[in-house]
């Protein structure tokens, strides 16, 4: 078992450097995405608002694994192109995030009490700067458990990109396996792993919880 470990280790760590990636390029431009489209639904303006709730609607309504073959299948037949399947998972996972981030961005936005804008407004602030200066502060420090949640949600949503062929750390496990038929052990290691990876995110969530607590 040991010398399995030591054998297959090199491997898998790859797969866990290319998962840690992949979680964070998403997770960066999934709160972009997040904060723009969650803008957009709280917005005035109809047609914005509309266009907010088809794009989350859509992407929550349909599973990650289908938008990922979709985006890496499915468009390189319809225009033409050829997409990486690095690419294509990027997007699919940061579009899936993005959508849930939007919904978390709403949340905190509008739990800030309106008499905030309204005395900001009353100041002479514009309504961008208001924003940015008085209610976002206000609203992330009530977001930051469930952005950390979704920060965990999506770590282990990369092991559905081992579908298209991205060699994160399930497919380093599924191509280990299939050279030795190891297969208890191998997903054993990989269940280690990724339970390493997300208790040390759960037991750095609550410290980051704690901080802005006090």
């Amino acid at each position: 078992m040991w010398d399995l470990f030591i054998n297959s280790f090199p491997s898998l760590w790859s797969g866990t450097l290319m998962t840690l990636k992949i979680t964070a390029v998403a997770l960066v431009a999934a709160s972009v995405i997040g904060l723009i489209v969650g803008l957009m639904n709280i917005s005035r303006i109809k047609t914005l608002k509309v266009a907010a709730i088809i794009y989350i609607d859509l992407i929550r309504g349909t599973p990650l694994i289908v938008q990922a073959f979709f985006i890496y299948f499915g468009l390189p037949s319809v225009l033409d192109i050829r997409i990486t399947a690095l690419a294509a998972g990027l997007i699919a996972l940061s579009l899936n995030a993005g959508a849930y981030m939007a919904e978390i961005f709403r949340a905190g936005i509008i739990s800030v009490d309106k008499g905030q804008m309204e005395a900001a407004r009353s100041l002479g602030l514009p309504y961008g700067r208001t924003m940015i200066k008085v209610i976002l502060p206000q609203a992330i420090q009530r977001m930051i458990p469930a952005i950390l949640n979704q920060v965990v949600i999506s770590l282990k949503d990369t092991s559905i990109l081992s579908a298209i062929g991205i060699r994160e750390l399930t497919q380093s496990g599924e191509i280990i396996i299939a050279s030795n038929y190891k297969a208890f052990e191998i997903w054993g290691m990989v269940g280690m792993m990724y339970l390493v990876i997300i208790t040390l995110l759960s037991y750095a969530s609550r410290r980051i919880e704690r901080y802005f607590r006090l």
